[in-house]
């Protein structure tokens, strides 16, 4: 069972700038339509677990429905996942010990957990393995962050860096526990 963060920042940490856009993530040339083993990656999990916000975000994309895996959806607020989605995503709360056990249960037991509050809220609760970060050359000099303050320390070992474009770090990085 693994829970994994596969997602791009700024040079600054930011992983959507001040007023949410997201426009900044293609200022790199990609003549060739390079998916930078997107599509490796997402064969390799069993579901998606990403914040409202997020998935607020993807429903306002101008194209089909990007993902092929179950989608869940972590909110306290949002009541029920609009009719045009019910198909998609699925909505859980409460305790990510809990849901994740119940997803593991399931049978999803690679998680794609997505989402910069998300993330945050299971790096304090210690449910990250793995960390995978695509650093952008920008500077966004504010907007959502990807990090928050945590209670402990946490280290990782790189597993894998590689140069995407000449432009672009893709670096993996390992729990260590």
């Amino acid at each position: 069972m693994k829970n994994i963060v596969y997602i791009a920042t700024s040079l600054d940490g930011y992983i959507a700038d001040r007023d949410g856009g997201l426009d900044w993530l293609h200022s790199i040339p990609n003549p060739d339509h390079s998916d930078f083993g997107w599509a490796e990656f997402m064969a390799g999990v069993d579901a998606l677990v990403m914040g409202r916000t997020t998935f607020e975000t993807v429903c306002g994309f101008d194209c089909d429905w990007p993902y092929n895996k179950p989608v869940f959806v972590l909110s306290n607020t949002l009541t029920e996942i609009p009719e045009n989605y019910q198909d998609k995503a699925e909505l859980v709360s409460g305790d990510l010990p809990e849901i994740i056990n119940t997803l593991n249960k399931r049978g999803f037991e690679i998680l794609y957990i997505d989402g910069g509050k998300t993330v945050q809220s299971f790096l304090t609760e210690d449910l990250i393995d793995d960390l995978i970060i695509t650093q952008i050359p920008v500077l966004l000099g504010g907007g959502s962050r990807l990090f928050s303050d945590l209670p402990a320390h946490q280290a990782y070992e790189l597993v894998n860096s590689e140069v995407l474009l000449g432009a672009m770090i893709k670096n993996h990085y390992r729990r260590v526990r």
